[in-house]
């Protein structure tokens, strides 16, 4: 049995035990806390016992991150890859993969059989479990976890969140008997501090020893932009020198803006951060990385790293983020300034984190960090083994008090919530191994509806308000003894008094400017009213005090009735939300062909095996024969336009694209628009893309335009244009293993694939 070289922490001893015992786990712990070694454990075992281990990570830097470190300390031939476009001694006894790969795998498609994908498989970590609260990407973790074998012991790594122990209960449930392991505890505790402008030259501690704001800590004044007082400071480069001087360094500065990331990296190029020796291990480390990436010669970063700062953040090249990446590993970056993405997972621990701010934009506006995203960014500080204390710092900004930073920072970790979701995909999957009522029952297994109680708490709260508001309403007593029913009758009686009276009277005024006293039609109008008048009399509302408050009452009571009709149809639908949302897609799926009595046709498990945003659209563009007659770059162009989500950038081109390729987007938008009214009909709102703004670009790097010339034509950085071409190389990836396509396309896609990747686009 493989022994440790220190001594485990008793949340990691009880994690051990736990997979001795044959025991799958789920580990909630602060980020720091040691998980990994756990997931080494098992590591150990499956190297032991001849079994094998599947490590699944969110993303794919984490993924060749892993593979690096456990290929370094385990051996080459016993670690393999997969990624979406990475496969490297795949059949090893140690394979770290993306946790899309893995749920691929489970479904039996493009990765071969789950008999052969799964042969020897003892172990799967899913680490950064906590994913499954991703909006796009949620689902993928629910559906690993469902549909893995339950002879496969699962160890599910989290960082904190409020209901782990609701987590451990449903694996119970779904897959096999599972532990549940947590600890609020940290190795390294965080000390939070607080910048405040005002103060330029100190950090103060954020709260006092029992946990109250700090007094001396003020807020930000309310600065008019307009005004010339603005006095301009560089709070950046003042905070960062603080750090310096009270040796806090090295730093990850947080913030949420990819501009705001390179702007503060030049705004403290000119500080000595770094010794003469460190400046000259940062050379040599350099130099040696640009022996194998000489297109990064030119880059206006390498100025800013020399000097022991840099940016990280997705629109760099990800040759330069690995640079970055280890270097500040080394120790020879003193300061990084990154986006929040860094917080996900990769190593690079450092001694202090600092927050720019407590709000962030979104799609939607503004809105606060939720007590997760805090947790998950501050607790990149702290380097366990070389700090005794991780330090916080928070930048005072005049769009947040002092109090709601405080808040925050004691705010107890956020709960999963459940993003399933049943794709297309996810449809024809599951009908070509399961009957229908099969299907319902897996689909029912998901976190989502195990968690409904949860979901449908605050509907059945105001359900429940409603009942007793209605009850409350219904026992009002008349003291005259009429029920509701009369009380209507007598409002009908009387509206209808009031109208009779307001006619005849101005019938009769007709008659007198005509100089007639009264017509038969003025006396017929004064006995009907009449006749009204004596029947509202027999009543007693009108002598009665509480009339007033007995019509207020039935008012409330028509709003209250139709609140909780409305709320009862919310509840049933929520709780059969999963279900109708699959029984939605398969009627979809039935209309286009792709299902017949229930079960996937040939066009259907062709659709089956795609893996996009909306299979459904793909699929018809692939199978009505669009991009069958295209060259290679205009196939790529055409596929580009259908990858790209960003939907803030032009939708026009920035360069003329090819005539075919304009042609074949045309019909694509006839598809598009043909797949909406039928989604439209069914509420299933699943995206389509065709955004053709970095089409021309592709179009010409697949003609073998050097990189140069194509960065230069776009505002976007080159990291983005990476993604992009990354991006349509999974798809094009997926063409050459499609069955029942055309040969040509898929040679096409085949040469496609081998012009997008050379540098920089195959560095992952």
């Amino acid at each position: 049995m493989y022994k440790f070289d220190f001594e485990l922490d008793d949340f990691q001893k009880e994690a051990v035990e736990c997979i001795n015992n044959n025991k799958s786990v789920v580990v909630c712990a602060p980020t720091g806390a040691g998980k990994t070694c756990i997931a080494e454990h098992a590591i150990h075992k499956a190297l032991e016992e001849n079994t094998r281990l599947f490590y699944t990570t969110p993303l794919k830097a984490l993924s060749n991150q892993k593979f690096y470190d456990f290929s370094q300390k385990y051996g080459e031939e016993n670690v393999g890859l997969l990624t979406g476009d990475t496969s490297i001694n795949r059949e090893a006894q140690i394979v770290v993969m993306t946790t899309e790969v893995f749920r691929n795998m489970l479904y039996n498609t493009n990765f071969g059989s789950l008999k052969d994908n799964l042969k020897n498989v003892k172990y799967v970590v899913l680490d950064e479990v906590h994913y499954m609260n991703d909006e796009q990407r949620g689902t993928v973790w629910e559906e690993s976890i469902i549909y893995c074998p339950s002879n496969i012991q699962i160890i599910a790594l989290s960082a904190t969140v409020a209901n782990s122990k609701q987590l451990c209960d449903w694996i119970n449930t779904v897959h096999s008997a599972t532990e549940h392991i947590y600890t609020d505890f940290r190795p390294v505790p965080l000390r939070h501090y607080y910048y405040d402008s005002s103060k330029p030259y100190e950090i103060l501690p954020l709260l006092t020893p029992d946990g109250k704001l700090n007094r001396k800590i003020k807020p930000e004044k309310k600065l008019n932009y307009y005004s010339r007082q603005i006095k301009k400071r560089n709070t950046v480069k003042d905070v960062i020198s603080v750090l310096h001087k009270k040796e806090m360094l090295p730093a990850i500065f947080f913030t949420f803006s990819r501009k705001k990331c390179d702007e503060n990296m030049e705004k403290c190029s000119d500080i000595n951060l770094i010794t003469p020796e460190e400046g000259k291990k940062i050379r040599e480390e350099i130099q040696n990385f640009l022996k194998d990436h000489k297109y990064l010669e030119n880059n206006k970063n390498l100025e800013y790293i020399y000097n022991g700062v840099a940016s990280h953040h997705a629109g760099l090249l990800p040759a330069l983020k690995v640079l970055v990446e280890r270097l500040f590993q080394k120790g020879l970056i003193k300061v990084v300034f990154a986006t929040e993405t860094l917080a996900a997972g990769i190593n690079m621990p450092a001694r202090t984190t600092v927050i720019s701010a407590i709000s962030k934009r979104t799609d939607s506006g503004h809105r606060m960090l939720s007590a997760n995203e805090f947790l998950q960014m501050s607790g990149r500080a702290g380097r366990r083994g070389m700090d005794k204390i991780g330090n916080v710092v928070v930048m005072g900004t005049q769009f947040q008090s002092p109090e709601e930073v405080a808040q925050l920072v004691k705010s107890s970790a956020n709960p999963l919530e459940s993003q399933f979701s049943p794709t297309y995909s996810m449809v024809l999957n599951l009908l070509q191994n399961l009957e229908l009522d099969q299907a319902k029952e897996l689909i029912l297994k998901s976190f989502g509806y195990y968690s409904s109680n949860d979901r449908l708490k605050p509907m059945i709260i105001q359900q429940i308000n409603c009942e007793q508001m209605l009850a409350k309403l219904k026992n009002e007593k008349c003291p005259f003894g009429l029920s509701n029913e009369d009380f209507m009758e007598f409002n009908k009686l009387k509206e209808k008094y009031i109208v009779y009276r307001k006619l005849t009277r101005t019938l009769q005024k007709q008659a007198k400017q005509k100089g007639l006293k009264d017509t038969l039609e003025v006396i017929e109008y004064l006995n009907q009213t009449r006749e009204l008048r004596e029947q509202l009399e027999k009543y007693n509302c009108e002598v009665c005090k509480g009339y007033k408050k007995h019509i207020k009452n039935l008012e409330i009571l028509k709003r209250y009735e139709k609140k909780y009709k409305e709320t009862c149809k919310k509840i049933e639908n929520q709780k059969d939300i999963y279900w109708n949302q699959f029984i939605a897609h398969k009627e979809i799926l039935e209309k286009f062909g792709y299902i017949k009595n229930a079960s996937p046709t040939d066009e259907g498990i062709l659709c089956s095996m795609i893996r996009a945003e909306n299979e459904l659209f793909l699929s018809e563009i692939i199978l009505q024969g669009v991009m069958d007659e295209l060259e290679p770059f205009e196939l790529a162009a055409v596929i580009c336009a259908i990858v790209t989500e960003d939907l803030r950038t032009d939708v026009y081109p920035s360069q003329p694209l090819s005539k075919n390729t304009r042609k074949a987007l045309n019909k694509i938008k006839e598809i598009r628009k043909k797949i909406a009214i039928i989604q439209r009909e069914y509420d299933i709102n699943t995206e389509m893309y065709i955004n053709s703004y970095y089409s021309p670009l592709m179009e010409q790097w697949v003609l073998e335009t050097p990189w140069e010339d194509i960065a230069k034509q776009v505002d976007s950085s080159e990291g983005d244009i990476v993604r992009i071409f990354k991006r349509t190389v999974d798809v094009l990836r997926q063409l050459t293993i499609l069955p029942n396509i055309s040969e040509t396309l898929k040679q096409n896609a085949k040469i496609a694939i081998s012009m997008i990747l050379r540098e920089p686009v195959d560095e992952d």
